[in-house]
């Protein structure tokens, strides 16, 4: 029963169309039997024969090395293509050499299986740099990504980000990468920042965030789970600027999100509960960050008024 509900909301959540976040939060809540089972059905591409039958599927084309294995489920008799399953890609069937990238739209998401057992959830809007050639290395040239690596002490796997270099140390970890300030949150293990130069090392619970173009660091303090909060529906904050939240609606929601001048000199604490209805979400969430929502120019515009905190 538990799968066969896993399964539905893996077909759903896959859906560009997808809206009830609400409902898919408070599913995975309810039970660390349903967390299990719908990671487990959203990261088995080797299974998925089993789940999605060879006459109901699509393979994607062999030449394109940015796509998932299988892009859609056909219904039998209703006409209706779900997303199934689109973000999957499987990189140990590939057998391409050279670097190549692996890119997201606004609000989409996938999931990358790595040879070695190392997963990678990347959200919207991002792009991935991967290396056939050189399976222990990655890139995130922008966006955000979590990696959950599987740990070799005689390989230990790199992610770079512009001039820096992030090393796993046995990890699960989220790097965002957004208008040159580079965010780390480290939810499991550790990683060490710049491993060759400043050595600093982030333990389970902790953040670093850099701007690029300068040497400082600021390191501080995040909980675990809210290093992964984004694929769950959940993103939560510390005493962040409006901006950089507003660039992380932005990657969730699938809609430009920006601040004026004012909005972007206030900062915010709290949780926000991601819902893909743009317009409900920041109905809701804009005052508690005392700005304004404008609708602008196709996305969203946080205004800044005279409650706006500083």
């Amino acid at each position: 029963m538990i799968d066969e509900q896993a399964l539905d909301w893996v077909i759903r959540t896959r859906d560009s169309d997808f809206a009830d976040w609400g409902g898919f939060t408070a599913w995975l809540e309810a039970a660390p039997e349903h967390v299990a089972a719908y990671d487990k059905l959203a990261s088995a591409d080797a299974d998925l024969p089993e789940i999605l039958p060879p006459e109901r599927s699509l393979p994607v084309p062999a030449n394109d090395p940015g796509a998932p294995l299988w892009k859609r489920w056909r219904w039998a008799g209703a006409g209706v293509i779900a997303a199934a399953l689109v973000g999957i890609v499987s990189l140990g069937t590939l057998e391409r050499a050279d670097p190549y990238s692996v890119s997201t739209g606004a609000g989409e998401r996938r999931e990358i299986a790595l040879q070695d057992g190392t997963k990678i959830a990347l959200n919207g809007n991002s792009t991935l740099r991967l290396d056939h050639a050189n399976p222990r290395f990655a890139a995130l040239d922008k966006g955000e990504a979590i990696f959950t690596v599987t740990h070799d002490e005689k390989d230990p796997f790199r992610v770079t980000v512009g001039g820096v270099v992030l090393e796993d140390a046995g990890t699960i970890f989220n790097v965002t990468r957004d208008g040159g300030v580079m965010r780390v949150g480290v939810a499991e293990g550790a990683v060490i920042y710049n491993p060759e130069n400043e050595a600093i090392a982030l333990p389970a619970g902790a953040s670093l965030r850099m701007t690029e173009g300068r040497k400082a660091v600021v390191v501080g303090q995040i909980a675990p789970e809210a290093v992964t909060g984004w694929q769950a529906g959940r993103l939560t904050y510390s005493n962040v600027s409006l901006t950089e939240v507003a660039g992380d609606l932005s990657r969730n929601l699938g809609v430009a999100v920006r601040t004026d001048t004012k909005a972007a000199a206030s900062r915010f604490t709290g949780t926000i509960l991601l819902d893909r209805d743009a317009e409900h979400l920041l109905a809701g969430t804009a005052p508690l960050m005392g700005v304004e929502a404008v609708r602008q120019d196709g996305g969203w515009l946080l205004k800044g008024t005279d409650a706006t905190r500083d």
